[in-house]
């Protein structure tokens, strides 16, 4: 061989030998960061909140945990609170909602942990949940909360052990980068909750009712795919109101979707988006959204 071109070559294996070892310790500095920080204790006190057995407050906390917080839903804690279905992420984990029936989680929580848990996103024992989209409903007040702890109270116990919750290196190091929140407590401001108005068919409110969007369609609701997802996660579409978005949509076509699940096109979401939950929302909250999407700068398909 040439002697030049081996010295060529020398160089470039260096190079990229000197660029995977250099990626390979940024990707165990993010992942030992996760470690430590999923093992922080929490100092935020349990909240003085007790559970109703008022049936009004009940039926509330049942709304929200269905149509809202998309709690009692298939693909969380299941529609009987034992348990939602396996979400198997590929190279970011594993997670399954655990049975937060009066035979599970709520057998063992107080209210006033239950309601730190929905609120600050923080476990019995002061750490972090993990996976639990806490930051998407942290906006609720006191007496929503307290509507959803008295709910999860009244819901008739089921034996049944709790499934896998397991990050996986890729979802450790989308996590630190913050691309795909999984240390939940670590993303939320506990000395700052902002708390939604009362509920009206405003963009004030559905500025709060958004935020369950943001977690799969981004910051700027522009959608594209989530960064280090695998290949077979669906793209989420732009929910703003540009070209490419929702730009010659009507009120009427978006209440449609959020009933049916058929778009405007006549084709169905994806089963990963939550329209079990969303058909439930009533036409304040549904209006509340629409008003707010309106109000949101047009951006192009994938700008998050």
């Amino acid at each position: 061989m040439n002697p030049k071109v081996k010295k060529v070559l020398v160089g470039l294996g260096a190079l990229v030998g000197g660029v995977l070892i250099a990626g390979g310790a940024y990707a165990y500095s993010l992942v030992h960061a996760f470690d430590t920080s999923v093992e922080t204790v929490y100092s935020v006190p349990v909240p003085v909140l007790a559970r109703s057995t008022d049936p009004a407050v009940i039926a509330r906390g049942k709304h929200l945990a269905e149509a809202v917080a998309s709690c009692a839903t298939r693909d969380c804690h299941g529609n009987d609170g034992a348990g939602g279905k396996l979400l198997e992420i590929g190279p970011i984990g594993n997670f399954q909602g655990p049975n937060i029936t009066p035979a599970g989680i709520a057998a063992v929580y107080t209210d006033g942990e239950l309601a730190r848990l929905v609120r600050h996103g923080i476990k019995k024992d002061g750490r972090t949940v993990r996976f639990m989209p806490v930051g998407d409903f942290t906006w609720l007040s006191d007496a929503d909360v307290v509507a959803v702890i008295s709910f999860v109270r009244s819901l008739p116990p089921v034996e049944k052990p709790n499934g896998p919750v397991k990050v996986g290196v890729v979802g450790k190091i989308l996590d630190r980068r913050d691309f795909f929140p999984l240390d939940i407590a670590r993303k939320i401001d506990h000395e700052k909750l902002e708390v939604a108005p009362a509920p009206e068919p405003t963009a004030a409110y559905g500025r709060f009712l958004v935020r369950l969007c943001t977690g799969c369609h981004g910051e700027h609701l522009a959608g594209g795919p989530i960064p280090g997802a695998p290949p077979s996660m669906p793209v989420p579409l732009n929910l703003t109101p540009h070209e490419t978005g929702l730009h010659d949509w009507t009120y009427d076509d978006f209440a449609k979707l959020l009933a049916t699940g058929i778009r405007k096109n006549g084709k169905a979401v994806d089963p990963m988006m939550p329209s079990e939950s969303f058909g439930k929302m009533d036409d304040t909250e549904k209006h509340a959204i629409w008003e707010y999407l309106r109000t949101v700068p047009p951006l192009p398909f994938g700008s998050r």
